[in-house]
C-alpha cells in the first residue's frame, strides 16, 4: 500500500486505536477511525474498564516475549502518564498444573524480576503488613515484579489523543450498516445514518460485535462473543490505603484474578474462563449468533452476572482476602470478549477480500498489549509478519483435525446465559456467618 491511500478502521477500541497509532507512526497520512458509540471510549467496550492485568506470565513464549515488550512501552510516561501501575503479579503454583509451570519457566527464562515463594510466610510477605491473607501453610507461588495493572479507560483515552495529534481522524456515532463492494473487494462502508466512508483498505476491529454485526463474514466459530464475569467491592479510604500496595493476584487454575484498590478505592475481581454466550437471531440474517448483552443494549440489566459466577467469585475471594469477602459487591458487569477457539488473535487479510483486514479476537488477553498489538496489525497490512506469526493469527486457520471447528473443541466452552439466573440485589450480599 501507498502511505497516501485511505485506511478506514472500524472500531475505536484496543485493536483499532493501536493499529491507527502504529500506521501513523509509519507515515500513513489518511487514517480514519469510526465507532458505533456516540461516546468514546464506548461505555460497553471491554477496554472501557477501571483496570486490566499487565503481565508477562504466559505458557506460550510468543506472548511472554511480546508482553515484556509491551511492559517496556507502558513505562513511557509521556504517552501513557500514570496509566500503568507496577504492583507486581502474584501467581499461585499448583503441582502438576502444566500452564502455570510453563508460565513460570518462561518468566524465569526471560529474565523477569521473579521471586519464588515457598510456604505461607513467604507469600504473606509480598502483601502489605496488616492485610489478612488466607494462605495454606504448604502453598507455593511466584511474584513477578515486572507487571501489574493498567487503568484501562485512561489508556484508551490517551491513545485516542495521540492518534489525533498525529493527524488521524476519530469519528464517533457511526455504526456500520454494510460494506461497500466493487469486484468483490471492500471499498468502504455505509453507516446506519447514511454516511459513506470510502477506503482503499478497511480494518475491522469491532471486538465482541465482530460476528453479530457482520454475519455475512461467517465468523461465528472463529470470533465467539462471550460475557466474562466481573464484580467490584467499594472500600473506605482507610481500607483502600491498607490494601493499596497489594499485588495483582492471578490464579491460572481457577481463572479468578483480583486487583488492588484503584484511586476510587474499588477492588475488582473477575473470572477468565469460558464465559457466557447470548445466542439470538441476528437482525441482518437468519443466523443465530452470540451477541453482547451490555449496559448499552439492556441498561443496568446488562451488567448483571449469573448467580453461580457471583458465588464462585466470593468463595475465591475468601481464599485470598477473607475480610473483603465479608463485604457486599457494589457492582457487577458482564465484560464481553471475542474468543477464538485457540485463544490466539485474528489478525490478517480476509481470505476472500484483499481490501479487508481483521484485527480482533482478543480472547480476554489483548489489552495489556495495547502499546504493541497495532504493530502486528501494521505488519500484517504490509506483508511483514513472519510466516509462523501470520499462520498463528490467520483468519481461516484450522482449529481441529481436518479443520473441523465445534464449540466443544474450544479450550474452555462457554455456557448459555439464562436471564432468570442472573444476580439480584440479594445475591450481591455476603453469606451470613
Amino acid at each position: 500500500m501507498s502511505q497516501t491511500q485511505q485506511v478506514l478502521i472500524v472500531g475505536a477500541g484496543c485493536f483499532g486505536l493501536s493499529t491507527a497509532y502504529h500506521l501513523l507512526k509509519r507515515g500513513y497520512q489518511n487514517i480514519t477511525v469510526i465507532d458505533r458509540s456516540p461516546v468514546l471510549p464506548a461505555p460497553d467496550a471491554a477496554s472501557t474498564d477501571i483496570n486490566k492485568i499487565v503481565r508477562s506470565s504466559y505458557a506460550d513464549a510468543f506472548y511472554a516475549h511480546l508482553a515484556r515488550e509491551a511492559i517496556a512501552d507502558w513505562k513511557d510516561a509521556e504517552l501513557w502518564g500514570d496509566t500503568y501501575h507496577e504492583s507486581g503479579v502474584y501467581c499461585p503454583l499448583v503441582v502438576g498444573e502444566e500452564y502455570t509451570d510453563k508460565a513460570y519457566e518462561n518468566d524465569v527464562a526471560a529474565g523477569a524480576r521473579i521471586e519464588h515463594l515457598s510456604g505461607a510466610d513467604a507469600i504473606r510477605k509480598v502483601f502489605p503488613p496488616g492485610v489478612s491473607v488466607a494462605v495454606p501453610e504448604n502453598a507455593r507461588g511466584w511474584l513477578n515484579r515486572d507487571g501489574g495493572w493498567a487503568f484501562a479507560s485512561q489508556g484508551i483515552t490517551r491513545l485516542m489523543d495521540r492518534v489525533t495529534s498525529l493527524g488521524g481522524k476519530i469519528v464517533p456515532g457511526k455504526a456500520v450498516a454494510e460494506f461497500l463492494k466493487k469486484d468483490g473487494k471492500t471499498t468502504g462502508v455505509r453507516c446506519e445514518d447514511g454516511t459513506v466512508f470510502e477506503a482503499d483498505l478497511t480494518v475491522l476491529a469491532v471486538g465482541s460485535w465482530t460476528a453479530s454485526a457482520f454475519p455475512e463474514l461467517s465468523l461465528q466459530t472463529q470470533c465467539l462473543a462471550t460475557g466474562q464475569t466481573v464484580a467490584m467491592i467499594q472500600l473506605t479510604p482507610e481500607e483502600g490505603d491498607q490494601y493499596r500496595d497489594c499485588p495483582v493476584v492471578l490464579n491460572f487454575v481457577t481463572g479468578v484474578y483480583m486487583f488492588p484498590p484503584n484511586q476510587d478505592n474499588i477492588v475488582k475481581l473477575a473470572i477468565h474462563g469460558g464465559g457466557y454466550t447470548q445466542t439470538v437471531e441476528n437482525a441482518k440474517s437468519a443466523q443465530v449468533i452470540s451477541t453482547p448483552r451490555t449496559i448499552t443494549s439492556h441498561g443496568k440489566d446488562g451488567l448483571r452476572i449469573p448467580k453461580a459466577a457471583a458465588q464462585k467469585l466470593r468463595a475465591e475471594l475468601a481464599q485470598v482476602y477473607p475480610e473483603l469477602a465479608k463485604k457486599p459487591f457494589a457492582a457487577t458487569r458482564l465484560c464481553w470478549y471475542t474468543d477464538a477457539p485457540d485463544e490466539n488473535w485474528v489478525i490478517g487479510y480476509h481470505p476472500e477480500d484483499s481490501s479487508l483486514v481483521l484485527a480482533t479476537a482478543g480472547s480476554g488477553h489483548a489489552y495489556k498489549f495495547l502499546p504493541v498489538v497495532g504493530r502486528l496489525v501494521a505488519d500484517a497490512i504490509e506483508g511483514k509478519l513472519p510466516p509462523d506469526v501470520a499462520s498463528r493469527f490467520a483468519v481461516n486457520r484450522p482449529h481441529a483435525k481436518d479443520g473441523v471447528v465445534a464449540p466443544e473443541l474450544r479450550y474452555q466452552p462457554a455456557e448459555e446465559l439464562v436471564v432468570d439466573q442472573l444476580c439480584g440485589p440479594d445475591d450481591l450480599l455476603p453469606v451470613p456467618s
